[in-house]
Formats: C-alpha cells, sequence, structure tokens
C-alpha cells in the first residue's frame, strides 16, 4: 500500500486528483493538505502529490525532500530552468520528482507529435486557451511543448519580428500566445508551417475528469516508483515516436 500525501487537495485539480487515489487499488491518502495546513501533514507519506501553485509548490517539495517521499508535481510554473535548480536536491534525497504539465493523454501525445514534426517545418507557434479564471500563463501544457520543440530540433524555429509584444512570449525559441476566456476548458494547438503547406495539431479538453484519470493513474504509478528527476507523463508511455 502506497501513502499518499495530497497538497491542494480542494482546488479543481486536487478534487480530480483525490477521486482517482480513492478509487484506485493500492493507494491510500494519508493526508489532505489544504493553504492553512501544516506541513508536518506530509509526515509518513510514501508519495507527495502536489496540485497548488508554484510558491506553495517550491515549499512542498523541499518539504517532501527533506522527508525522503518520492514527489508527483501536478502544479504550474515549473519551468526547465527551475526544475534544473531543483535536480540537485532530488539527487542528494536519493529520491523522484516527477513533473506532468498536462495529465491528459492526449494532450501528452499531441504535445510528442507536435515535437516530432516541427522538425520538418521552418515555423511552429503554440495558441493555448483556458477558461478566465486561470491565473498563469502561458500554460504548463504550452511551455512544455514549447520546450520539447526545442529540443527536437537541430536549428531555432523561424520566429520573425518576436521582439514585438504582440508576437507572443518566446518559449525556447517558439512563440506561445495565451488566451483565457469563458467557455473554455482547456485547448492548444501548435501550428507548424513550410513551404507551400502547414499542419496544425489540435487538443480539445471537454471534460477534465474523464480526460484527466487514466493519465493520473498513470502517473500515480510512475511516480510512486522514480528516481530523480522525470518531467512529462510521455515517459511513461510507449509512444513509438522519435525523439
Amino acid at each position: 500500500m502506497t501513502l499518499v500525501a495530497l497538497a491542494g487537495g480542494t482546488g479543481k485539480l486536487g478534487r480530480i486528483i483525490r477521486s482517482v487515489i480513492e478509487a484506485e487499488p493500492g493507494y491510500e491518502l494519508s493526508a489532505v493538505l489544504t493553504s492553512a495546513s501544516e506541513l508536518t501533514e506530509l509526515d509518513g507519506a510514501d508519495l507527495v502529490v502536489d496540485a497548488t501553485n508554484y510558491e506553495a509548490s517550491e515549499r512542498i517539495l523541499a518539504a517532501a525532500l527533506e522527508r525522503g517521499a518520492n514527489v508527483l508535481v501536478g502544479t504550474s510554473g515549473w519551468s526547465a530552468d527551475r526544475i534544473e535548480r531543483i535536480r540537485p536536491a532530488v539527487e542528494r534525497a536519493g529520491t523522484g520528482v516527477v513533473f506532468v504539465p498536462n495529465f491528459s493523454l492526449g494532450s501528452v501525445i499531441g504535445s510528442a507529435i507536435a515535437a516530432t514534426a516541427s522538425r520538418f517545418f521552418d515555423s511552429a507557434e503554440i495558441i493555448e486557451a483556458h477558461r478566465d479564471t486561470k491565473v498563469d500563463s502561458p500554460s504548463g501544457t504550452a511551455v512544455r511543448t514549447a520546450e520539447m520543440i526545442g529540443a527536437a530540433r537541430e536549428t531555432p524555429v523561424s520566429a520573425p519580428n518576436a521582439d514585438q509584444p504582440a508576437r507572443g512570449t518566446l518559449v525556447a525559441g517558439v512563440p506561445v500566445h495565451s488566451l483565457r476566456r469563458p467557455g473554455v476548458i482547456a485547448q492548444q494547438q501548435t501550428i507548424m508551417s513550410g513551404p507551400g503547406e502547414s499542419l496544425t495539431i489540435l487538443h480539445d479538453t471537454s471534460d477534465s475528469a474523464s480526460a484527466y484519470a487514466p493519465g493520473i493513474r498513470v502517473a500515480l504509478a510512475g511516480a510512486a516508483s522514480a528516481s530523480g528527476v522525470t518531467v512529462g507523463l510521455e515517459h511513461f508511455l510507449d509512444l513509438g515516436l522519435g525523439a
């Protein structure tokens, strides 16, 4: 039995993760932390699942490492640079930390396909849309997709006039544009263009709980036995795609 402490268990994502943990054999909730909770509630957990915000996530991750627990991070704001800064602490602790920008299998697959396909196009841009209550932008999924595109390519993406604010935020050299509006749950388009053609990879979430549950189960299993730092749910899936 894996004892799980869930931080942020009363938020939108936290409630979905909690329902999966409670229904999944082999896992037992040892604590559900809110913003008013003491970090001592992490004591005794084999796995800490973080679904809070970046500022709280830093403290929770540090506290989990001190206790020798593995960590599953579903919180936005962990850029590649920030993850690299905590890698030495994870190695010293001898535990495993898994960062999952998006638990949707469709989103993960779409990002992996975009990274592979981008090698064959000069231009790549990302447009992501979320509900108007989402406070951070760009989304963690868009940042992760852009980083994957940047890592997969031998040459930088063509992004003319990228210094102009209207051209979006550059992430790993890829322009990312964020929309925040009512009536949307989560949507991402990766648009790649070359001479005479373009390719758009679109992922649309219509129901968060249904979309995230399969990926959460994969992430829980992967994080419980992980060692070192892992970024992205794709590392626990056999996608059959080239890097």
